[in-house]
């Protein structure tokens, strides 16, 4: 097989296609950046997939059970005291993760306040 004494030495490079927009000019999926609209969007979809699961268990669980807290006494739905146990629970570590979160704040600006002098 004789080769071509006016080709290059090197094989020819290949050239990545350029990348070309969507339908509708909406751009490719690897030029696509997250917004805030779009992340909010998928955050109420998410949100409402829960609460959707929330009724189905609340209303999967509507026998009643005795609750006793302290000085109060009662029935409620087995469901309901699930939900409120965790409501709590979901308050309790918001409470602590907000602790935190201003305990961090307070050392940074204490460091930034002494890196200032």
């Amino acid at each position: 097989m004789a080769q071509d004494p006016t080709a290059p030495d090197t094989p020819p490079r290949e050239t990545p296609e350029p990348k070309t927009a969507g339908p509708a000019g909406t751009p490719s999926p690897a030029t696509r950046r997250a917004t805030r609209a779009g992340m909010l969007w998928t955050a109420t979809v998410g949100a409402l997939v829960l609460l959707i699961l929330l009724i189905v268990f609340i209303a999967q669980n509507q026998h009643t059970v005795p609750l006793h807290y302290f000085a109060f006494d009662g029935q409620v739905s087995l469901g309901l005291a699930l939900f409120i146990a965790a409501v709590i629970g979901g308050v309790l570590v918001a409470i602590a993760g907000a602790a935190r979160i201003i305990q961090l704040r307070l050392q940074a600006r204490f460091e930034q306040h002494r890196r200032a002098r």
